[in-house]
């Protein structure tokens, strides 16, 4: 009789687990690639905190997860690589201006394999293939432009056929540490990621925007426990942590 006692008991938790599983809100999150890494850990923190929440992330160049927001894509929290598109979707009233803060802060290098000939920005003028996300909408594509074009070889590259577009920072990433082409526009979080790519210099500060990462929750997020809960982490100082651990630096 017991032993049916026992069955009875652990066929009932399976069931209430499984619906406590079901009934879990899902907090779908709009991330740019450069946060991969750092938002997966953060999402496994919240949900080991005794949150019943499913995270639902999806990862991309901030300037087409911004357009799929308009365009109806369900996202409860956004997350930009640059202020643009951030501003983009508040005059489109589809962010909680009062939530918007800036969440973190990264800084722009090139990395490839090993090469004691290329220390500055002017050296990569002599490199064939060069590895850049896509300007109208990656961000780090965005700000290596800048810096090319004020030290006047973005020309040059682009009239040469060297820049090679990649679809967001990572694809750029993969490209450099395969061999794929001979250098590659990264953020120095993602430089980390690499396996055989290496930094090979910092790009100059005064040659591009600062790199930041403005974060808000959406319209539909605003009116949701869970989502609000899980941005209130992400700004808090264990979210932080998580991004400082990553490379990334505080906000100003």
């Amino acid at each position: 009789m017991k032993s049916l006692q026992a069955i009875v008991a652990t066929i009932f938790t399976c069931l209430l687990s499984a619906s406590l599983l079901q009934a879990a809100e899902e907090i779908r999150i709009s991330v740019p690639a450069s946060m991969t890494d750092a938002m997966k850990e953060l999402a496994a923190q919240f949900g080991a905190s005794g949150k019943h929440a499913q995270i639902v992330p999806n990862y991309g160049p901030s300037g087409t997860l911004a357009k799929q927001i308009v365009e109806g894509a369900p996202a409860d929290i956004f997350i930009s690589a640059n202020q643009k598109w951030m501003t983009y979707l508040r005059d489109e009233k589809k962010i909680d201006p009062a939530s918007e803060k800036i969440l973190a802060a990264n800084t722009l290098v090139f990395v490839g394999m090993k090469n004691p000939a290329v220390t500055t920005l002017a050296d990569i003028v002599t490199l064939k293939q060069i590895a850049i996300g896509s300007p109208k909408s990656v961000p780090a594509g965005e700000y290596a432009a800048q810096a090319m074009e004020k030290a006047a070889i973005y020309k040059q590259l682009e009239e040469a056929q060297k820049l090679v577009m990649a679809k967001d920072v990572r694809q750029s990433l993969t490209y450099a540490d395969r061999g794929e082409t001979d250098g590659a526009f990264v953020y120095k979080t993602d430089a980390l990621m690499a396996e055989k790519a290496v930094i090979l210099f910092e790009v100059p500060q005064d040659l591009y925007e600062r790199v930041t990462y403005p974060i808000a929750l959406t319209a539909d997020g605003a009116k949701k426990a869970e989502a609000k809960a899980f941005y209130t982490f992400l700004i808090g100082p264990e979210g932080l942590k998580v991004f400082l651990h990553y490379g990334f630096s505080a906000p100003k």
